[in-house]
C-alpha cells in the first residue's frame, strides 16, 4: 500500500514496479482530507459538508474512506503484480495484520479495557479490504473479479432488503434494527461496537463484503491503467466507467439508498464513481499533461498515508493525556487546552474557531511529512 512513485521531478524511486505519481497524488488528497475531517476543534461546531450525512444520503467527507479504499485497489494492482512471488500470501495476510492490529490499538490506547474496546473500525476494514482484494487478485482473472464485484452489490442488496432480522421482523434500513446491526451485536456484542451508537458500527462486519467490491473496483481501474491502450483511452474509459456507476448508483438509490453507514450498493456506485473520475483527471493532468509542480505536498501525504493516519489519531489522546488544572477546580486536556486558548480566544464563530483548528493540524502534519518526504523517509506497513 505504502508505494513510491517514480517520478524523478519528485526524488522518488521504482519500489519493485512503475507507479504513478497521480495515484500517490491521489492518495495525499484524501489522506489530508481523512485528517481534516478527523480532527475538528470541537465536534459540535462543524460545518455541514465537513460532517458525515445523518443517515441516507451524502456529504463530501463521505467520499473520503471508500475513495482511500478504491485506491488500496488501485495499489494492489500495482504492488502485487508478480502474483507468483514466493512467500505472496504470508506477506499479505503479516500486512493485514498490522493494519488491523494498530487500528485495535487505537481504539484501545489509553485505557487498554478488553471488555468494552470497539473491534471495527477505520483500519481495521482497510486491513479487511486489503487482505480480501489482495487474495482475490492474485487468485482470479479480470473476468472473475468483475463478477465478484457483481454478485458482492447484488448479494448485499438482497440481504440487507429481504432477509428477516431475528428478533425484529421485516428486512429495514434502520440504524438500529437492520440486518448488519443485528449481526454485529450477535458477533461482537454490543459493548464491543462503535461507543457512539452502542447498538451499531458503520464499519460493522457485514457492510464489510460491499467495501471489499469498493476495493476491487479500484484493482479494476488500475488493471486499465497498466494496460496497452494509448493515455487518452485510459483517461476516456475512467471517466465513461464512472459516469456509467453515477447512473447506477441513482438508480438504484430509487430503492436501496445511498447509506455510507450501511455502505449501501447505491453508496458503493457512487463512489467509485467519482473515485474514478477523480482519478482520470488526475492521471490526466499529472501523468499525462506533465503538470506536477502542485503535487508535492500532497505526494508528501500520500507516500507516508497509513502512518501519518495512526498517528494523527494517536496523538490527540497523548495530549489529552496532559491535564492542566482550571480555575473552577476542573481539568482540562492538553488537546482542548490549545484548542480553547490558541482558536476559541481568536475567533467570534464558533464554527471557524473549529475549522482553523483542524486546517492546523493539517498544516502541522504536513510540515512533518514534507521534511520526511525530503529526507526519503517512507514508513512502510
Amino acid at each position: 500500500m505504502e508505494q513510491l512513485s517514480t517520478s524523478k521531478k519528485h526524488g522518488l524511486k521504482s519500489v519493485g514496479t512503475a507507479r504513478l505519481l497521480s495515484l500517490d497524488t491521489f492518495r495525499g488528497i484524501t489522506v489530508a482530507a481523512m485528517i481534516l475531517v478527523n480532527n475538528p476543534g470541537d465536534w459540535g461546531h462543524i460545518y455541514a459538508p465537513l460532517g458525515h450525512a445523518h443517515w441516507h444520503g451524502w456529504t463530501p467527507t463521505d467520499l473520503v474512506f471508500p475513495f482511500f479504499l478504491f485506491i488500496v485497489g488501485v495499489s494492489i494492482s500495482y504492488a502485487l503484480q508478480n502474483k507468483q512471488r514466493a512467500g505472496l500470501v504470508g506477506k499479505i495476510v503479516k500486512r493485514s495484520l498490522i493494519l488491523f492490529g494498530l487500528g485495535l490499538f487505537l481504539n484501545l490506547f489509553p485505557k487498554f479495557d478488553l471488555t468494552t474496546v470497539r473491534i471495527p473500525g477505520v483500519l481495521q476494514r482497510i486491513a479487511l479490504v486489503y487482505l480480501a482484494c489482495s487474495l482475490i487478485y492474485i487468485k482470479t482473472d479480470t473476468k472473475t473479479q468483475g463478477w465478484l464485484i457483481g454478485i458482492l452489490l447484488v448479494g448485499y442488496w438482497l440481504l440487507m432488503s429481504f432477509v428477516p432480522v431475528p428478533d425484529f421482523g421485516s428486512a429495514n434500513l434502520d440504524p438500529e434494527t437492520n440486518l448488519g446491526a443485528w449481526f454485529d451485536r450477535t458477533l461482537l456484542g454490543g459493548q464491543h461496537l462503535w461507543k457512539t451508537a452502542k447498538v451499531w458500527d458503520p464499519e460493522g462486519l457485514l457492510s464489510t463484503l460491499p467495501a471489499v467490491a469498493t476495493g476491487l473496483s479500484g484493482i479494476r481501474a488500475g488493471t486499465l491503467l497498466k494496460s496497452n491502450r494509448s493515455e487518452a483511452e485510459k483517461t476516456a474509459w475512467l471517466f465513461v466507467a464512472g459516469c456509467l456507476s453515477l447512473i447506477g448508483a441513482y438508480v438504484w438509490n430509487g430503492f436501496f439508498p445511498i447509506n455510507k453507514s450501511l455502505w449501501t450498493s447505491s453508496f458503493v456506485l457512487l463512489t467509485s464513481g467519482l473515485a474514478l473520475q477523480a482519478l482520470a483527471l488526475c492521471y490526466w493532468l499529472i501523468d499525462v499533461q506533465g503538470y506536477q509542480r502542485w503535487t508535492k505536498p500532497f505526494v508528501a501525504f500520500g507516500v507516508n498515508a497509513i502512518t501519518v493516519f495512526f498517528l494523527s489519531g494517536l496523538i490527540p489522546r497523548l495530549l489529552n493525556m496532559i491535564k492542566t488544572q482550571q480555575p473552577d477546580g476542573t481539568e482540562m486536556g492538553g488537546k482542548e487546552w490549545l484548542y480553547q486558548t490558541f482558536f476559541v480566544t481568536y475567533f467570534e464563530s464558533p464554527y471557524n474557531a473549529s475549522l482553523a483548528g483542524a486546517l492546523t493540524f493539517v498544516l502541522i502534519w504536513f510540515v512533518i511529512l514534507y521534511v520526511m518526504y525530503q529526507k526519503k523517509i517512507i514508513i512502510k506497513i
